[in-house]
């Protein structure tokens, strides 16, 4: 397992972005580039002026991943939605995982939110303020086809070598269930380790699932053995007590839900859109 904290922090471009791809230092809340006021629109206080930081932790697809030299996905383009009503334009910064789970680049002052396919939990919502839910999760058990393994309860009757993401509820959930899981840095990491034969199976969100198995060479070789319900909802968070970000959020999210600028979004990254399923609802 590779370290989450020796990953470097990166800033990268966004799809609203004009840039390509950037490797350099994070910013601070006391640096504003030169780039106009920290206050945009609604009063919302940024840590940089003319920009909306957003933390994530790269790959996720299809919520984040880099496209053609751009960080690009379901929860970008949300987040778009967000800056353009704020009038500034998104930045996105990679970072480790755990940080999402303490706040800790929302409370340096190194980003205005994080939005890395995160989701909620009481006992984050003890660090971080969360938006209302913007998307309904399961998890997924991948398994190569021909393997046997029909479920979770199989997998684990025949103590199979089992594979999930490092600080995630996948891997939270697991080990509730008894399992010793061979934790991985990313989703890729994961699935590279199913494919490298490493692991045996793996439990990961089914959406990132569901865009992988779009190439025909994994759709051959693997298949989903069970669906696991765990009543999961995805929500990007704020630093606690930052009410305003938090409701150009949750405006954002309920306008795209109301012109249909969400459904168009959901069936382009995710795939046939369930209104019962994935619809928002307040947290």
């Amino acid at each position: 397992m590779n370290t989450l904290s020796g990953r470097r922090t990166r800033v990268l471009a966004a799809t609203t972005a004009t840039a390509g791809l950037l490797l350099v230092a994070a910013c601070t809340s006391s640096d504003d580039g030169g780039s106009g006021s920290k206050t945009a629109a609604g009063g919302v206080e940024l840590v940089k002026g003319g920009q909306l930081t957003t933390c994530t932790h790269l790959p996720y697809p299809p919520f984040q991943s880099e496209i053609d030299g751009k960080v690009q996905g379901f929860d970008v383009s949300l987040i778009d939605l967000v800056a353009k009503d704020l009038g500034v334009k998104q930045e996105i910064l990679d970072t480790p995982f755990e940080n999402f789970k303490t706040g800790a680049f929302l409370n340096s002052g190194e980003c205005d939110l994080a939005a890395a396919g995160m989701t909620i939990t009481d006992e984050r919502k003890k660090n971080v303020d969360f938006s209302d839910p913007y998307f309904d999760a399961t998890q997924a058990l991948l398994v190569a086809k021909g393997s046997g393994i029909s479920s979770l309860a199989d997998a684990k009757a025949k103590k199979v070598k089992l594979g999930a993401q490092a600080q995630t509820t996948g891997e939270d959930y697991v080990k509730a269930q008894g399992f010793d899981p061979v934790s991985f840095e990313s989703s890729d990491a994961v699935l590279n380790g199913l494919r490298s034969g490493q692991v045996k199976a793996v439990v990961i969100d089914y959406p990132v699932v569901q865009g992988w198995l779009k190439n025909k060479a994994n759709a051959d070789a693997f298949q989903v053995a069970d669906n696991i319900n765990t009543g999961e909802q995805y929500g990007f968070t704020v630093k606690k007590g930052n009410t305003k970000l938090r409701a150009a959020i949750n405006k954002a999210l309920s306008d795209a839900k109301a012109d249909g600028t969400y459904k168009k979004l959901y069936e382009k990254w995710i795939g046939p859109y369930d209104a019962s399923a994935a619809s928002p609802s307040a947290s």
